[in-house]
């Protein structure tokens, strides 16, 4: 006899598993995403020499992982899409110098507006309030998951076709998918449209290659995320962050440089990720990080993290404040002006802004130090020099994570006092004793990043190099360690937040 209760049940579930929940957007390590992933790739894979259905599928389910991350908030994809396309199409049919930069204009406003409603609104409201001594109310604004990301790549391509760098598309559906394109969608990297719109109509081929590779990328970035980032946030450092004045600044330091390492494997684990899961689908992305820690300058240090997003700083906004055409003064004003609206770009809070301007005045004091040295950036030193300055660019970096993790000065000023003031070396043997598993797991994390990077190269030629049933053996046995490892409750990527 059929049990229709048991069936009915089994339905709602998977209603339940399938439609919007606010308090687990789905993400690459999720359950969900797994099995929907495996069964786009099917549909993927039969429609590989059907052009047209392949793109509109894409564009369906990416609509559908965004609705999983922010619900009904996809119409704003759409009309970004929508408005950008448009605006594109009409500044390549136009010659005119002011029309062109109406158009280009128009898009700003667009793009910056949505970001400026959803992002800062309350901030600039309570700035203003504070500064007429008037009274606001914060309004309540819910903040679409990666807005941030889709809306400075759809601004690139705009600007690109306004500088005439590349030619508009002359079909929406090929620019929803660069626009939509999932695997970078919400947490990036951002994709410029000159290296990711020819590869869309090409031949859909993914080599043995690219699939060791993609699987090598997909298996970094899961060990990256669940087996590190999550297991020292959830076991060791949101406990020190949530109320530093109650730990002693051993315990702080060693917090803060759990930090250090957490949001690095958190960024760019999904970073890896997006860039494995492109590459199995026949796309190239560019890396986004590239050890960054193992920087020996601050200027190196933003060449080699999120490197996305510091290169759209630097081509949109930096060489449009004038670069270091007009001086080298006036570079020095740019490179902090563009920091302190990287800081905001973060987010809608003083202490983002603080973070970004410690780097721009970072950035500035080391151009000067360029011109009167005459050293180049990334330029080797010897052993002993080179540690030292890796040293002091990672603690430079690390201070700067203080208020780019708090969400107020308050706890920012206690983590710096105790450090300072009340660091008590002598907990040390306590904290390994309670702590060890969490101080392995760091160990683990800061010996892999900082091993020579030939050896990264090495053991992708490995992966490369085995049969194909030894990827997919790999990749099995990478999410059965993830889902050992992960806490009961999803761990959103920390950069779904910008």
């Amino acid at each position: 006899m059929i049990d229709w209760n048991y069936i009915t049940d089994a339905l709602a579930r998977i209603g339940d598993l399938l439609t919007y929940d606010p308090a687990a957007p789905m993400i690459f390590s999720s359950g969900v995403f797994l099995w929907l992933f495996v069964g786009f790739l099917v549909v993927y894979n039969c429609l590989q020499h059907k052009d047209n259905a392949r793109i509109a599928f894409v564009i369906l389910f990416s609509y559908y992982f965004y609705y999983k991350s922010s619900g009904m908030f996809f119409f704003l994809l759409a009309l970004v899409t929508v408005c950008d396309y448009f605006i594109a199409r009409w500044m390549g049919r136009t010659s005119g110098r002011w029309a062109r930069k109406g158009l280009v204009t128009l898009s700003l406003l667009i793009n910056i507006g949505l970001l400026c409603y959803f992002k800062y609104t309350n901030f600039f409201g309570q700035v203003w309030a504070d500064f007429t001594g008037g009274h606001f109310e914060p309004l309540d604004i819910f903040l679409p998951v990666g807005i941030s990301f889709f809306t400075f790549q759809s601004l690139s391509y705009t600007i690109d076709v306004y500088r005439r760098r590349i030619e508009p598309l002359d079909r929406i559906m090929d620019y929803a998918f660069f626009v939509s394109f999932f695997p970078q969608l919400v947490a990036g990297p951002i994709v410029r449209a000159k290296d990711f719109i020819p590869q869309i109509r090409r031949p859909l081929i993914v080599t043995r290659e690219m699939l060791g590779t993609g699987i090598y990328f997909i298996v970094c970035g899961l060990f990256k995320k669940v087996v590190i980032g999550d297991y020292i946030s959830i076991n060791f450092v949101d406990r020190i962050f949530d109320n530093p004045a109650l730990y002693s600044g051993l315990e702080n330091l060693v917090g803060l440089y759990g930090y250090a390492l957490q949001i690095y494997c958190d960024f760019s684990g999904y970073s890896d990720m997006a860039i494995g899961i492109a590459l199995l689908l026949g796309f190239h992305f560019n890396i986004n990080f590239d050890s960054p820690y193992k920087s020996a300058s601050i200027t190196e240090f933003w060449r080699r993290w999120h490197i996305s997003l510091s290169s759209w700083l630097k081509d949109y906004l930096y060489i449009s404040l004038g670069g270091n055409r007009k001086g080298r003064v006036r570079q020095y004003i740019n490179l902090i002006l563009t920091m302190f609206l990287g800081g905001l770009w973060h987010g809608a809070s003083w202490n983002f802004v603080l973070w970004g301007l410690l780097h721009g005045i970072a950035l500035a004091f080391h151009k000067i130090w360029m011109a009167v040295t005459g050293q180049k950036v990334g330029q080797k030193h010897g052993f002993w020099a080179q540690t030292f300055c890796v040293f002091i660019t990672f603690h430079f970096v690390c201070l700067c994570w203080i208020f780019f993790r708090n969400t107020d000065f308050d706890n920012s000023m206690a983590m710096l006092r105790q450090i300072g003031t009340s660091f008590h070396i002598e907990l040390l043997p306590q904290l390994v004793e309670g702590y060890w598993k969490v101080l392995l797991v760091m160990a683990i994390g800061f010996t892999l990043h900082f091993l020579p990077a030939s050896w990264e190269s090495a053991t992708k030629r490995l992966m490369v190099k085995m049969p194909v049933i030894g990827y997919w053996l790999v990749l099995v046995i990478a999410i059965y360690l993830a889902i050992q490892m992960k806490s009961s409750e999803i761990q959103p990527f920390i950069y779904f937040q910008f």
